[in-house]
């Protein structure tokens, strides 16, 4: 009788820790989900990381800069399509902004605000004017010493052209090496992914070394 009771003693005490080991499971499984739908809505809605592939924002973002992006500052969009469900505030110019690319939805660009709807943008060899007024950007940067006539590309003289409701005009900060609103027109609204705020990572390719100082700088 006694060697019965052991018996009992020890199913019961080994169906219990099964019983916990499946509890402690469905706790992790159901913590991971959790995460993996909090990371998603994260994304989706408050903040996405960028990798910088091109130059074009030289000297503020470098090739190798991983930067975050406020997705929220604009407005809630729809994931997937893009429509602004609850808007909040719009671009204003000197925002560095990420956005899917007029001619390629596909791939996202990085460029700054120039001017916004309604503005009447004008470049004069290399001079831009918003609205008849020269634009102060100390951010812009110029590679390039010679100036190209309109009637040959618009790089260093454009314009003039007013920027059409729900649109942006934008161009990179490395004037002279930067495919932007000059080139392929204005940004829709609804393209507009959200505004750069930070870099949290930086690498140096040709060097093969982390750009330690560039770490946690505000973009501005």
């Amino acid at each position: 009788m006694k060697e019965i009771t052991e018996t009992v003693k020890v199913e019961k005490a080994a169906k219990a820790d099964e019983t916990r080991k499946k509890s402690r499971l469905r706790e992790n499984i159901e913590a991971i989900v959790v995460a993996v739908i909090l990371a998603l809505f994260i994304r989706a809605f408050v903040v996405q990381a960028f990798k910088i592939p091109s130059g074009s924002m030289k000297e503020t973002l470098l090739v190798g800069d991983h930067i975050l992006v406020n997705k929220f500052i604009y407005g809630i969009k729809i994931p997937l399509i893009q429509k602004t469900l609850i808007p909040i505030k719009k671009p204003q110019r000197g925002d560095v902004i990420v956005f899917r690319f007029p001619e390629d939805p596909d791939k996202d660009f990085i460029k700054r605000v120039i001017a916004v709807e309604g503005d009447v943008v004008e470049i004069r060899d290399k001079q831009v004017y918003v609205n008849g007024k020269p634009l102060k950007c100390d951010h812009a940067v110029f590679k390039d010493p010679h100036i190209i006539p309109g009637d040959i590309q618009p790089r260093d003289n454009f314009g003039p052209v007013k920027v059409p409701p729900g649109s942006l005009f934008v161009m990179g900060d490395n004037r002279d090496h930067s495919y932007d609103s000059r080139f392929w027109g204005f940004v829709d609204l609804d393209a507009v992914k959200g505004k750069a705020f930070m870099i949290y990572w930086s690498w140096d390719k040709a060097r093969f070394g982390v750009r330690w100082r560039r770490i946690g700088d505000w973009i501005r």
